[in-house]
């Protein structure tokens, strides 16, 4: 893209690195870690929050994400315990509706949340984890059970504990400066649609805002051009580096291919990722695509060898407006509502490494780039980079959505994982496979090698969102997990390598040679 695109650390990644691999959990069977292998730090993690919010002013459940924690699963148990997951994800919208259409019984009783809620979300939890230790141990696999047990409990956050609002760093942990001075306080709507009013003598149930009542709020957006420049220099290009490109042109889902399914996380689970996802490539991706049949399928690229699976969530305008899911799973009836927007622009291209030659991805290989669930995970795999057109090149945010001047659109960019483990084409956890590489320099960490680094860039165009007494009217946001409040960061992309025609080594061979193909 020509452009500065790349994850890069926080200066604070130093401190958190040496904390990085936080607990073993018996044998080599689970690891509990915080991953700091991609760019953004936070000492805001959900799961270190040690004091559970006011029962008047509780905007959301946060739990341990068990996914993310389970790094070594046997590769016999890996269906079955990722069927699990999805029902702990599950399980957590379930309760986070719970905690949406309960705002009244909170206000009145002060231990209403953890009894009626958090309570009984353990005790399922807690079935849930039992089974998954079981599917590990059937097939031989070692797992600390009370470790694991250990995953069950959550706890409730705030509105001013979520990631989202003044003091936040934007864009790969540098401040901006200026956030308008809004605070993240809960106390905002969309177009003035609130939540019911509490009987008399109760105090204020929570108001987290917008449209379906669980985000965003005015402290989610920013006006770009008060925000100071932040994105920082490439890396040095290296003799040895490869300077090619190779650009894809797969549309921008304007036959809208949609689903709530996530075949990466959740295979074999119907509604597996609770929020819509745009889809170009690969024409036929659902919950129970297999490799056989993708290879098999169709394509909406250009180039008919390439049948990879482009996948990112919607942006949708809250303006009142309805769309097709509404009353759907994944849609309205999780806090997903809105006016759907295509983008006018969708833009793949991979891009070669600065540092050495890189090399062919391997077929069927999966990434996801960011974090959906950073609202309570906090930021350590965060890789949301908002813009403005005219911006790119300035500014881009992590934290904040942006409002932008006249004449320019809002810009979605992504940069997935370069360096590949050489071996697998995913991990337990969908991420240990790949790693980003050294911001510095853009070499890969011992161990791993430079492959094509995919990049995309999404445009809409969308009448700026207007902040007027702490409030937001004709926000827009990306669609997300209930619980996770629609916070720009919660921004991710998802990618399955699917090539015909030797298509994977000419990508590779044309980045190698300097050159600019498609």
């Amino acid at each position: 893209m020509g452009r500065n695109n790349r994850k890069r650390r926080t200066p604070l990644a130093t401190k958190a690195i040496a904390a990085s691999a936080a607990l073993a959990l018996g044998g080599g069977g689970l690891i509990w870690a915080n991953f700091y292998a991609s760019a953004h730090e936070s000492n805001n993690s959900g799961q270190n929050q040690t004091k559970a919010a006011n029962a008047s002013s509780v905007a959301t459940i946060s739990c341990p994400d068990v996914g993310q924690k389970l790094t070594n699963v046997p590769q016999a148990a890996r269906d079955g315990v990722a069927k699990e997951l999805a029902l702990l994800d599950k399980q957590i919208t379930e309760a986070y509706a719970r905690l949406a259409s309960t705002r009244q019984a909170q206000a009145g009783d002060a231990n209403f949340v953890q009894n009626a809620i958090v309570g009984p979300l353990k005790e399922k939890r807690t079935a849930t984890l039992n089974r998954i230790r079981i599917d590990i141990q059937r097939v031989g696999g070692q797992v600390d059970a009370a470790g694991l047990s250990a995953l069950a409990a959550c706890t409730t956050q705030a509105a001013n504990q979520t990631n989202a609002g003044g003091g936040q760093n934007n864009n790969n942990g540098q401040n901006n400066g200026n956030n308008n001075g809004q605070n993240n306080n809960g106390g905002q709507n969309n177009g003035g649609q609130a939540t019911a009013a509490p009987s008399a003598g109760a105090s204020a149930p929570a108001n987290i805002g917008g449209q379906a009542g669980n985000g965003p709020v005015a402290a989610d957006f920013v006006d770009i051009t008060k925000v100071a420049n932040n994105v920082l220099a490439k890396p040095q290009q290296q003799r040895a580096g490869s300077t090619g490109t190779f650009t894809t042109k797969c549309g921008v889902n304007a036959n809208k291919n949609h689903n709530t399914d996530n075949v990466i996380v959740a295979p074999g689970v119907t509604n597996g990722a609770h929020h819509l996802h745009d889809y170009v490539g690969n024409s036929k991706v659902d919950a129970f695509a297999t490799n056989d049949s993708l290879i098999k399928d169709s394509t909406t690229c250009q180039n008919q060898s390439d049948l990879s699976a482009y996948y990112w969530p919607v942006v949708r305008i809250q303006n009142g407006t309805q769309d097709f899911d509404q009353n759907a799973d994944g849609g309205g009836k999780e806090g997903n509502v809105g006016k759907i927007l295509t983008p006018v622009q969708a833009e793949i291209k991979y891009v070669g490494s600065p540092a050495s030659k890189v090399t062919a991805m391997p077929q069927f290989l999966r990434i996801i780039t960011g974090d959906a669930k950073t609202t309570t995970n906090g930021l350590a795999n965060a890789n949301a980079h908002w813009s403005c057109t005219g911006f790119e090149n300035k500014v881009q945010l992590t934290e904040q959505y942006p409002i932008c001047p006249k004449g320019s659109n809002v810009v979605r960019l992504f940069s997935f994982q370069s360096c590949w483990d050489g071996t697998n084409i995913d991990s337990a956890n969908h991420r240990t496979h790949v790693a980003f590489a050294d911001k510095a320099s853009g070499v890969c960490g011992p161990g791993f090698k430079a492959i094509p680094q995919l990049t995309m860039r999404l445009v809409y165009k969308i009448n700026p969102p207007v902040l007027q007494n702490g409030q937001v009217k004709n926000a827009y946001a990306v669609d997300g997990f209930p619980e996770q409040l629609h916070k720009a960061a919660t921004d991710h992309d998802d990618f399955i390598a699917v090539f015909k025609n030797n298509l994977a080594n000419k990508i590779a061979n044309c980045i190698n040679r300097g050159q600019k193909c498609q």
